[in-house]
């Protein structure tokens, strides 16, 4: 009976073990974020830039807006690098500037009033 859980057990451990490797791999292959728009006006630009980058890098919202209340689900790609600065632009001319955010740490970014 002792010989038969060792083998059962170790094959756990491995398994627990390779499964740990996939779901790190996963999460730092991917890096999604959701910005979300939570001041009372849309959203016309959104950038996010490398942090150290002297410029805005493109506009990821392009074409479209995010509406107050909105979100949008911005992947950071599957490099290693994890710091960016935000821009955000709204309709009423307001810009506002986040810094060193972690896009490795988070799954979700508010811009919000304050």
């Amino acid at each position: 009976m002792r010989s038969v859980v060792r083998p059962a057990f170790a094959a756990l451990a491995v398994g627990a073990l390779l499964a740990s490797f996939a779901t790190t791999a996963g999460a730092d292959g991917n890096k999604k974020v959701k910005i979300i728009n939570e001041t009372r006006h849309a959203m016309v630009q959104f950038h996010a830039s490398r942090v150290g980058t002297k410029d805005w890098e493109e506009d990821i919202l392009g074409q479209d807006t995010l509406a107050v209340g909105s979100s949008v689900s911005v992947n950071f790609g599957t490099d290693d690098y994890c710091l960016y600065d935000f821009l955000g632009v709204f309709d009423d001319g307001d810009k506002v500037e986040k810094y060193r955010i972690n896009v490795c740490e988070i799954s979700s970014f508010r811009f919000t009033e304050d």
